[in-house]
């Protein structure tokens, strides 16, 4: 083999161990925000967002929290969520966290009180219908062992699960959410006609009504249930143990 046959198979040998393989550039990885509900938009307030990603839907069985939601859910006829959500601070500190004892005593100077620079945070009728609805939630309280008792009796102790797939499914309220409203009104609540009642259903997970596209739809569905049913269980039967002594 000739000299420069020599260094011309050296260089291939050379080449070949050296060479490296192709490197695949793969684009770094980007974020995709979740799918939520419609309603829900990149331009929604952050509260807002968080508030349906966190807590709207989700059972909740704690009286505080269920008085506070149905309040809330009152409100809505004058306020819009964004609204309230921002002065959700401003709400529990005036109504003492929502602690129906403390509700229930507040006075008429107490009541017309409730101003953010001069303004009512809401109208007088739905402040009364508060203060009046803490002081039944109170009788319920003693009848049912609980608010939460008296509310989740109504579905069976398990949330209703929809499965809409666009906004326009959704209802304002339901034939459940009547019987719901006509009860309460029955024990002398306030401001609790069905659309208000389906609102307060929707918050505190009576119902799922997050759209089928939602990443928050199959979360709530899988959400403790069987744990909440349990909770509830055990507490009717301390409250019927407790009416027997």
């Amino acid at each position: 083999m000739c000299q420069c046959q020599c260094q011309c198979s050296a260089t291939k040998t050379c080449i070949k161990r050296n060479s490296f393989k192709p490197v695949r550039v793969v684009p770094h990885a980007v974020d995709v925000p979740p799918k939520r509900c419609e309603w829900i938009t990149s331009n929604s307030d952050p509260l807002y967002m968080a508030f349906h990603d966190e807590e709207w839907g989700v059972p909740v069985d704690d009286d505080r929290k269920l008085f506070e939601l149905l309040v809330f859910s009152q409100a809505l006829a004058e306020r819009s969520w964004p609204a309230i959500l921002n002065q959700r601070d401003i709400f529990r500190k005036f109504f003492e966290n929502f602690d129906p004892s403390s509700v229930a005593q507040f006075t008429e100077k107490k009541l017309l009180s409730l101003k953010i620079n001069g303004n009512s945070l809401l109208s007088e009728p739905k402040l009364r219908a508060i203060v009046e609805n803490a002081k039944q939630l109170l009788k319920v309280q003693q009848e049912f062992g609980s608010f939460s008792n008296y509310c989740w009796r109504f579905v069976n102790h398990k949330p209703i699960r929809n499965e809409f797939r666009y906004g326009r499914q959704v209802p304002v309220k339901t034939p459940k959410a009547e019987v719901i409203s006509k009860d309460m009104m029955r024990r002398g609540f306030q401001c609790v006609g069905p659309t208000v009642v389906y609102s307060f259903m929707q918050v505190a997970g009576l119902v799922n009504d997050h759209l089928l596209t939602c990443f928050r739809h199959h979360k709530c569905k899988m959400t403790a249930k069987t744990d909440f049913k349990t909770e509830v269980k055990e507490k009717t039967v301390q409250n019927e143990t407790s009416e027997l002594t």
